[in-house]
């Protein structure tokens, strides 16, 4: 009777422990470019498992890293066609609306408090409102982005420093027009080539985050590297709006909530993963060297108000203007 008792318990605790129906009632696909080590990807597995957690099984996502399902304009396409559910995106939503280029404008965002203030406040669900109905992505979380920094073989303080410095930049207007502005001589170019043409002195110098920096081995063939910090800038996680609009309004919130328990959990691997970047590009023998902002940003602010549009700029100005007072309150 005792041994029958037990195995009725037993039976019992492993029904609970199942999922209901034997097995998930959505499955949610989530694409993105990053590899396997990055710490986009590991928040998205974190945000994989929170959500199977908070809905008992109810919703399984599936990952998929290093572009497996496309590249990121591919992934947008696909999630309107509503073959997919979610990826990682940021300024390349321009192309459906330009509100999104805020998210990647030169010496527009100070620092990661600065950047927090503008996406968690009224400009931030104002990009929100306009992914939402203008392209028909949801945020569910956001992503700080390491700043962009300055590799050249010789240093780098002040604007005057980039006098006829030949610089591969990304096939970006802007970036184009507010490298020409500060003196130097920009290069649009694949990143595919950028190692090649620093070794072979085509170009001589590039800008992009610590990450890549490191992972493309840029420190074999740059000396300097010159903390311009000339982008910092953030990207979101999206789910389609018209697969998002399909799940039960239970399941909306929990997608929700996970999106932000997400979100927390990058922002602390991220604080890691940058002191660590720095470490080993300077054990890497990189020497780092500290810019003249505030120079740079003069010049470059020239550039940029040159090249967006009108009916943006004084959401540029609202966005540069922002201060804390030492409370860390907000002030406009």
């Amino acid at each position: 009777m005792r041994n029958t008792l037990y195995i009725i318990i037993l039976i019992s605790l492993i029904s609970a422990c199942q999922k209901p129906g034997g097995g998930p009632e959505y499955i949610i696909k989530f694409g993105h470019q990053a590899n396997e080590q990055d710490v986009w990807h590991k928040s998205a597995l974190y945000f994989a498992r929170i959500i199977d957690s908070l809905s008992d099984g109810r919703i399984e996502v599936r990952v998929y890293p290093s572009e497996q399902l496309g590249g990121e304009l591919d992934m947008i396409r696909s999630i309107r066609a509503g073959i997919v559910e979610m990826t990682i995106t940021g300024e390349s939503m321009q192309n459906w609306a330009g509100i999104t280029a805020f998210l990647a404008i030169p010496y527009l965002i100070r620092d990661s408090a600065h950047l927090k203030m503008v996406v968690e406040g009224d400009i931030g669900r104002e990009i929100d409102r306009e992914m939402i109905n203008t392209i028909g992505l949801r945020p569910v979380g956001y992503f700080e982005r390491g700043p962009r920094h300055l590799t050249s073989n010789r240093p780098v303080y002040k604007p005057e420093d980039l006098a006829g410095m030949v610089l591969r930049v990304p096939n970006v207007p802007l970036f184009v027009k507010v490298w020409q502005a500060l003196g130097a001589k920009p290069t649009p170019m694949t990143f595919s080539e950028v190692f090649t043409a620093l070794q072979q002195g085509t170009v001589e110098a590039q800008e992009n985050p610590f990450a890549l920096i490191y992972s493309a081995g840029f420190y074999e063939v740059q000396r300097y590297l010159n903390l311009t910090g000339h982008v910092t800038g953030w990207t979101y996680v999206v789910i389609g709006e018209k697969q998002f609009s399909a799940l039960p309004r239970d399941l909306q919130i929990l997608v929700l909530e996970a999106g932000k328990a997400m979100q927390k959990y990058h922002e602390r691997e991220f604080g890691k993963q940058e002191r660590m970047l720095r470490m080993l590009l300077e054990e890497s023998g990189m020497i780092f060297t500290e810019t003249d902002t505030e120079a740079f940003r003069e010049r470059a602010e020239t550039a940029v108000l040159e090249i967006i549009r009108d009916e943006y700029k004084p959401l540029y100005h609202k966005i540069t203007r922002m201060k804390q007072d030492e409370t860390g309150n907000r002030e406009n």
